[in-house]
């Protein structure tokens, strides 16, 4: 039996929860909490309605700061912690993880907060897995992926050029902003204006979030991209030497960007921009349920033979039923992913921090959870460009 605390009892804690629990040959026993415990007894509530069984979640209530002795009690008990909370509280879980002796996973691309917690990890006999939702997270294994079988299979020792795009949108888009919420607006705005590491010309850079917007189309679907941050994880460490371009952007549909480029236009130096620009969209921008991710990967390079080629992957994900509940498209795409490292972290075999580019592809992407969520996606066959 695995003992699991998900810290934070919103959409994505919640989809974690019931992707778990759903799972019989993954056995869990699982704890919520939240800031209020009304809102966790709400989703212990929820999770055990969708699996149809009563008493197999216990809701318990985070303090804002420090714990307290129902905290301590489960902390004690627990082998696994999964950071659903806002990015900010991610180096007080992992302090909390080292102190009871705990597993460690989170969602957050916040950059700062991140190396905070490798700093926490360092030399821990637990694993800490980092980023591991959807961007960043899933995508990044698929770039791994395509990265690894392409090597492989055209005898090269590194490419040109990993591009890695998700968007989470919704089916339909609107005039002037041609979006709408289907997360969190706090990280809309984050990742639209902190800066963007990348790689250009082989070198791992930092750019302007917003600063190349191009046109592509994903499975005859039009889209737009442009940089935001976060999304590349470590890759740019990770493929240091080998790989000449490598960049993380978000999809939007055509005339998004331009609506933002106008909003940001007009927010007074000295503002909070991050502030500024989600207070707008939220006045603006309305909360959408009906969701849909779009995915799309690929790498290019010459061959063995000097020959250009690509590889690419895509995946449209709409909402899915998980026991008795609907869970948005942006929910289980996120879950998933830490779900499955909940899995890997079971087995014992990791130490200290877990980076993205470590995680063995295969075995993530074939995993129970992973390939529940994303078996409908498909990794296309290379091609000659």
């Amino acid at each position: 039996m695995n003992k699991i605390v998900i810290a934070g009892a919103g959409g994505i804690g919640r989809a974690v929860g019931l992707i778990l629990a759903e799972n019989k040959e993954f056995e869990t026993k699982i704890f919520i909490g939240d800031l209020y415990l009304r809102v966790a007894k709400e989703a212990a509530q929820w999770i055990e309605e969708g699996l149809g069984e009563i008493g197999d979640v216990t809701p318990f209530n985070m303090p804002a700061e420090g714990v307290d002795d129902e905290m301590i009690e489960v902390l004690k008990t627990a082998d696994i912690l999964l950071d659903c909370l806002p990015g900010s509280q991610a180096p007080r879980m992992a302090k909390l993880c080292r102190e009871y002796d705990l597993h460690y996973a989170n969602l957050t691309e916040y950059v700062k907060e991140t190396n905070e917690v490798i700093e926490i990890a360092e030399g821990s006999d637990r694993g800490f897995v980092l980023q591991t939702g959807l961007a960043p997270g899933f995508i990044n294994v698929l770039g791994m992926k395509l990265f690894n079988d392409f090597c492989a299979q055209h005898g090269v020792n590194g490419i040109d050029k990993m591009s890695m795009k998700v968007g989470a949108l919704t089916k339909h888009a609107r005039a002037p902003h041609f979006y709408g919420f289907t997360w969190s607006p706090v990280g809309v705005a984050t990742e639209y204006l902190k800066p963007c590491v990348a790689v250009r010309n082989g070198e791992k850079v930092l750019l302007p979030a917003l600063s190349e917007r191009q046109t592509l189309i994903v499975d005859g679907l039009t889209l737009e991209d442009n940089l935001t941050s976060g999304g590349a994880a470590d890759l740019p460490d990770a493929l240091a030497g080998r790989v000449t371009t490598l960049d993380y952007k978000t999809l939007r549909f055509p005339g998004h960007y331009q609506w933002v480029d106008n909003v940001l236009a007009v927010i007074p130096e000295g503002e909070d921009r991050v502030k500024r620009l989600q207070f707008i969209m939220q006045a603006f921008v309305p909360m959408i349920e009906e969701d849909q991710v779009i995915i799309y990967a690929s790498v290019q390079g010459n061959d063995k033979d000097g020959n250009l080629r690509a590889m690419e992957g895509s995946y449209r994900i709409l909402p899915m039923k998980v026991g008795t509940k609907m869970l948005r498209a942006i929910q289980s795409t996120t879950a998933a992913p830490l779900a499955e490292c909940a899995r890997m972290l079971a087995t014992g075999k990791w130490k200290g921090v877990v980076f993205q580019s470590e995680l063995d592809p295969e075995s993530f992407m074939n995993g129970p959870f992973v390939s529940m969520v994303y078996g409908g996606g498909k990794v296309k066959e290379p091609m000659v460009v």
